[in-house]
């Protein structure tokens, strides 16, 4: 289908499921969650509620029949006056209508669980539902956080909020207003029947609820204010504990320990003693709970058999009275419970409900539906008096006005990471302005829908974002901006709609070609790899594709290709020398680098080899031992064993070098076991799972990596099995093996190896990186280089990118912000990990990539600023002037000193690129010190506990005494140095003494402030160093 038709025909099923959203609710839109979970519940289930409801009520028929039954059981059946009983006109033997009351209340008592059971089953439903509409909107609510608040809330918290928090909100969501009134409900019918019976059964009921109610809350916050204060002891019992753990050669060594026993014993018996009084409390609340609920029967059995001894009540409807007592207790608890339920989750909700209603979230409306239209953004960028504060109310970017050309290269200096970052989220709308406004061609950014700015703004750091799934997944993010086809008109898309999620379907074609103007995915994926060679990116992406292996039906052209180079590969090698390390498959020869089963049956693995899969295979593994290759390779593995206990020993596994191997750590720890077994049984003592445990060994480890110890004899006896029983063997193991064949693809090798048609060499260092090289040669050279890098498209990626290197990650994140032919190209320090040449020749070929773009470059700084087309240095928020800037109108002494100190510190070197947080503090902590010409600061062996000074204004000489001669004058140091800094850090006194060469003005660090700063904040400390290194060399 065209994509034009397809657009239309999308267009059309979103007007239609936005129908069907309208018919069973709200969708997620703009607004705040309600405050209140009984408002949430109340909007988003009312229609549910009250059919529940609805069912609910017809229970309470059904629980009065159980009730009244089996009093007419006991009185009109069995104790009938007469033999024939007359029933609404018809005459019934007294056995006849025992049995017909005895099986309707059979039918009642059915027909009542039966409908409990459908009323807990809609609870339920209810409940997730709910529950599923409550978590999708928190993370929904999480995409539209303001970029700083995530600096300062915990994923894991949020991930627990929506989690673990939120589940038992859900149970309260389903009984909200069908529990109560079912509760309530049963005990109304229950105390009606009483009532009907007796007045006085009824009031004998209710008589003492009242009591309860009053004073079992009261002794349960006894216990609850007990359980906080057991609580808070248990804590301090596992600080100590840790201490303990910490501190025990402490204790040892000092004689401690019978102390800190004693105090251990202490806290022990302070939890002793909560512990009892819980106890105390508890069961004297059940006790209490229990005499008064066994009081109503008592008041029954004394007061009921007097009415039924002077004949005011009968019999039966004494003992029914008992039974409906009985099932009054069970509603009455569940009332109890429910209120409980309602006061903790309420106060739940408001703590989840503040945390996911941060300040400055984004306009959700901006994020709903499809814009009208998706204009271009390839005008002037400006920026009118902006103004950026953090969340604490701090300023981060101060009264920015700033016009970017259109389709020009903008580069913009900026030392501080802060505002580096602060800039970036600004232009892509991360953050939004507390003042003034970001426009483009007249527009302001903020008002644009999220579609728009997408489609539009590219942005990439050095820190990209993966997220689990593909590379390509990734790398097309922003081609897959809606879904192309129609929602599937299934049960599942109904109830997704129903619970408010995304009406757009997961299972669907999302990849929109035409994003980028192009017209299929071919083209897209074309343009991809143009992305990639103009990154330079092209050699490490096919390097790192030539040692993947691929199904050849999803890549046929790259498996042709490769049998089709074998022979030019094999040749290429030969030439060069490289035979001993490209070990070519031979039928005729064993191959080092392939492990035993492989060199036995001349065949790779279709599926990774393990002790389970082998210990499957029981027909081969009985063909091993008949064929007398057990006791060989179980030798074998005792001597591999053996060797790797030396190396890595029991708990080594972790060690890169033993991951290399291939070998599973469980696999070794159970073959360490059974070969001390064998030593006395050989390999007949082992059933099959520990002959596979010891088998997985050599069946994984070729004879490269295990060295001497595989020996010749053992290589030429495996080889004469080969040659009687490979054919035999690999009948029962062809779904596990695949038979090497020259002309054709071996589906578990890499590109590489099926290219040679063999394995480079493991232990050939260098000259294995030759053949690695001469192999790539010859596919570059015969056109294979842009299907090998496509195969990066397929690799997985972990969570969080954990498995992708820097030099993958980079240019991955690099093209995933340039896959869209954006208008305007944010690159914050992109590219980082590239040396300057490289990243110069980037630029140059982006610009030709991206003609019409405006690209800007954020970095700390820029050797050639005149390559810019326009050039701007950003200093602490501001962009620097030869205009000083004034202090703010308004502000106090003790803000306006504070700027001072700010600006003061800022213009310096060491400080200028500190965290702003940082930096406030070292203004807060650091004091003005002032001298005049000839004014000694400090002297010579003062120790440094007045800290560092930094030179704000005027020179000072650094002098060594020298008596009884003059001082000798080591060095002159002005504005912008920081002296006395290496008395601090050294904790030794001062080397050289200070004198005022003019007037000085200095701020003076103390050493606390100091020292901090430097123990956390590690651009400084890097600076630092390079300031000492300067020291040294001179």
């Amino acid at each position: 289908m065209p994509i034009q038709a397809r657009l239309q025909y999308r267009r059309a099923a979103l007007t239609a499921a936005g129908s069907l959203q309208n018919s069973f609710g709200s969708p997620v839109g703009a607004g705040a969650i309600e405050r209140s979970i009984f408002g949430f519940i109340w909007k988003y289930s009312k229609r549910d509620q009250l059919v529940l409801l609805a069912v609910t009520a017809t229970l309470f028929p059904l629980l009065y029949l159980t009730l009244e039954l089996p009093k007419r059981i006991i009185n009109d059946a069995i104790g009938a006056s007469s033999e024939i009983v007359d029933v609404w006109g018809y005459s019934l033997s007294q056995t006849t209508f025992l049995v017909i009351l005895c099986f309707a209340f059979l039918a009642a008592v059915l027909a009542h669980g039966l409908m409990k059971m459908r009323i807990n089953t809609m609870k339920g439903v209810l409940s997730e539902r709910m529950l599923r509409r409550f978590r999708y909107q928190l993370i929904n609510r999480a995409l539209l956080f303001p970029q700083p608040y995530f600096e300062r809330v915990s994923q894991g918290e949020l991930v627990s909020m929506i989690t673990a928090e939120s589940e038992p909100m859900g149970g309260l969501m389903g009984d909200a207003i069908s529990q109560p009134v079912l509760q309530a409900g049963q005990m109304l019918t229950i105390l009606s029947f009483l009532f009907l019976q007796s007045v006085w059964f009824g009031l004998a009921a209710v008589a003492l609820i009242p009591l309860q109610a009053w004073l079992i809350p009261r002794l349960q916050r006894q216990i609850n204010l007990l359980n906080k204060r057991r609580i808070q002891e248990v804590r301090v019992l596992a600080a100590q504990i840790g201490e303990n753990a910490a501190g025990a050669a402490t204790l040892r060594q000092n004689g401690g320990w019978r102390h800190r026993r004693a105090l251990i014993s202490d806290q022990l018996s302070r939890l002793f003693s909560i512990r009892f009084e819980i106890y105390q409390k508890k069961f004297f609340m059940k006790f209490i709970n229990n005499f008064i609920s066994q009081l109503t029967p008592f008041l029954f059995y004394l007061v009921g058999g007097l009415l039924v001894l002077q004949g005011s009540v009968s019999l039966g409807a004494l003992v029914a009275a008992l039974a409906a007592y009985k099932d009054l207790s069970s509603p009455w608890k569940e009332l109890l419970t429910y209120y409980n339920q309602t006061q903790d989750m309420s106060l739940r909700w408001e703590v989840v409900i503040e945390r996911f209603a941060p300040s400055g979230m984004l306009n959700e409306t901006l994020f709903e539906g499809e814009p009208d239209s998706r204009p271009h953004l390839n005008s002037p960028i400006e920026l009118e008096q902006v103004s950026v504060r953090d969340l604490d109310g701090n300023q981060v970017l101060d009264d920015l006005n700033l016009t970017f050309p259109a389709g020009k290269t903008i580069g913009i200096a900026a030392p501080s990471e802060e505002d580096r970052r602060a800039l970036a989220d600004l232009l892509t709308r991360e953050i939004l302005p507390s003042s003034g406004r970001v426009e483009i061609g007249g527009v302001n950014l903020s008002s644009l829908h999220q579609a728009v700015v997408a489609a539009r703004i590219g942005h990439a750091t050095s820190r990209p974002v993966m997220f689990q799934g593909t590379v390509g997944g990734n790398v097309m993010m922003p081609m897959q901006l809606r879904p192309l086809t129609a929602p599937p008109e299934d049960a599942d898309h109904l109830e997704t709609l129903r619970a408010g999620n995304s009406p757009d379907p997961f299972r669907a074609t999302w990849l929109d070609p035409s994003l980028a103007g192009f017209e299929t995915a071919e083209q897209l994926r074309d343009w991809w790899l143009k992305l990639i060679d103009g990154l330079g990116s092209g050699p490490i992406l096919f390097q790192r594709g030539a040692e993947l292996g691929f199904d050849p039906e999803k890549h046929p052209d790259l498996a042709a290709k490769l049998i089709e180079l074998r022979p030019l590969v094999q040749d290429a090698v030969k030439k060069a020398g490289l035979e001993s390390q490209a070990l070519i498959f031979d039928r005729m020869t064993y191959n080092a680098a392939l492990p035993v089963a492989e060199n036995l049956l001349f065949a790779v693995p279709r599926v990774q080899v393990t002790q389970e899969l082998l210990a499957r295979q029981t027909v081969f593994l009985g063909q091993l031992r008949e064929l007398g290759l057990d006791e060989t390779l179980v030798g074998l593995t005792r001597d591999v064993i053996e060797m790797l206990r030396q190396i890595f020993g029991l708990d080594g596994t972790d060690h890169p070098l033993f991951r290399k191997l291939g070998l599973e750590a469980a696999t070794y720890e159970a073959a360490v076991d059974l070969v001390e077994k064998t030593r006395e049984t050989g390999a007949s003592g082992l059933d099959d799972d520990q002959l596979a445990s010891l088998l997985a060994v050599p069946f994984v480890i070729s004879a490269e990596q295990i060295g001497p110890a595989f020996s010749e004899e053992l290589k030429n006896r495996i080889l004469e099995l080969r040659h009687s029983h490979s054919d035999k063997l690999m009948e029962r193991l062809n779904d596990v093996f695949e038979p090497l064949d020259p002309a054709t693809f071996a589906p578990g090798l890499t590109v590489m190896e099926n290219a040679l048609f063999g394995k480079v060499s493991q232990i050939g260092g260098a000259r294995s990186d030759e053949v690695r090289k001469v192999i790539a040669d010859v596919l570059t050279e015969n056109g294979a280089r842009p299907l090998v890098v496509e195969l990066i498209y397929d690799i997985p990626v972990a969570l969080g990118g954990q498995n992708l290197p820097a030099a993958l990650a980079e240019p991955l994140a690099f093209t995933r912000a340039t896959i869209k032919k954006p208008d305007i190209l944010i690159l914050e320090n992109a590219l980082a990990s590239y040396g300057m040449d490289t990243q110069v020749a980037v630029f140059r070929n982006l610009r030709e990539l991206l003609p019409d773009a405006t690209i800007i470059y954020l970095n700390e700084q820029f050797k050639n600023p005149g390559a810019f087309d326009m050039f701007v240095e950003i200093r602490q928020g501001r962009v620097v002037s030869d205009q000083v800037p004034s202090d703010v109108e308004g502000d106090s002494a003790a803000s306006a000193d504070l700027t001072r100190k700010l600006r003061a510190l800022e213009q310096t070197p060491l400080f200028s690129g500190l965290d702003r947080r940082q930096l406030r503090l070292l203004a807060f902590g650091a004091r003005w010190y002032e001298a005049k010409a000839g004014e000694v600061v400090f002297l010579k062996d003062d120790q440094p506990t007045d800290g560092a000074y930094m030179i704000i204004d005027g020179e000072a000489g650094l002098y060594l005494p020298q008596p009884p001669e003059e001082d000798r004058l080591v060095t002159r140091v002005g504005s912008g140095t920081l002296v006395g800094e290496l008395g601090l850090i050294r904790k030794e006194p001062r080397a050289l003494s200070m004198v005022a060469e003019t007037d000085l003005t200095c701020l003076r660090i103390g050493e606390e402030e100091f020292l901090a700063v430097v123990e956390n904040d590690a651009a400084t400390a890097f600076k630092l160093l390079q300031v000492i290194a300067g020291y040294v060399s001179r």
